[in-house]
């Protein structure tokens, strides 16, 4: 029987390492797909600059980031055709889908923030910025806020891991998509949520580049992003 370690590695490799073949068809409108892409960026990074800075409870929060959701959604399916992916079994066939392995490379992320979080939680200059984050479900209904997170998370993955994915170079995709991504957030002004940003795009990149499709991201993206917003101020407290 295989140890834990042994287990892990079988199971990095499988979820981040080694693609699941799946031939990448050529663009059939490669300038169309980069041109989207470009102006979704610049019209997402704006909103999102906007959306974060509106004030904890604040009802425009809710319309501002619905609208930062279909600017990822409209910019993604207008830019071409997406595609689910495609996932390895434990039987070590190709033909499962990517939900039970993002399920447990959330958990991995969501071990390693909220243990980052215990630090962060002793260092006021980083706290604050994290704290006023989490004013907007502390201040709000966290009910439409969870359903925001899950909203936003679904339509980052398409559009960042789908439509971005796409229009870059097969061995730029994943580093490149992984930085644009943490730029974008930039303009929210909070340092941690850049270096999350930079740390979910190169996860779920990696995800991307395995199996070929959106699923995985977005399984990985919303049980992280929700498990997040519950478990991320108890923590704070805790470190506190």
């Amino acid at each position: 029987m295989a140890g834990p370690l042994a287990e892990l590695r079988r199971f990095v490799d499988a979820a981040l390492v080694s693609p699941v073949p799946h031939p990448r068809a050529p663009e059939a409108n490669p300038v169309r797909r980069r041109l989207v892409v470009v102006i979704t960026l610049l019209a997402g990074a704006s909103v999102m600059g906007w959306a974060l800075r509106i004030a904890p409870g604040d009802r425009l929060f809710y319309p501002a980031t619905l609208l930062l959701a279909a600017v990822w959604l409209i910019g993604a399916f207008g830019s071409g055709p997406l595609r689910l992916g495609r996932a390895r079994t434990r039987a070590g066939g190709a033909e499962g889908r990517a939900v039970v392995q993002s399920l447990a490379l959330a958990a991995l992320l969501l071990a390693v923030f909220l243990a980052g979080a215990l630090v962060v939680a002793r260092i006021p200059a980083l706290r604050t910025g994290v704290e006023e984050l989490l004013d907007h479900a502390r201040f709000g209904a966290l009910g439409i806020v969870l359903v925001i997170t899950l909203l936003n998370g679904i339509a980052e993955e398409v559009f960042f891991r789908g439509a971005l994915f796409a229009a870059l170079p097969e061995r730029r995709a994943v580093p490149v998509s992984a930085v644009v991504y943490a730029l974008a957030v930039v303009p929210t002004g909070i340092p941690l949520l850049v270096l999350a940003a930079a740390v979910l795009g190169l996860v779920t990149g990696l995800q991307r580049r395995v199996t070929g499709g959106v699923l995985g991201p977005i399984v990985t993206h919303v049980c992280w992003s929700s498990g997040m917003l519950f478990l991320l101020p108890p923590v704070l407290t805790l470190g506190g």
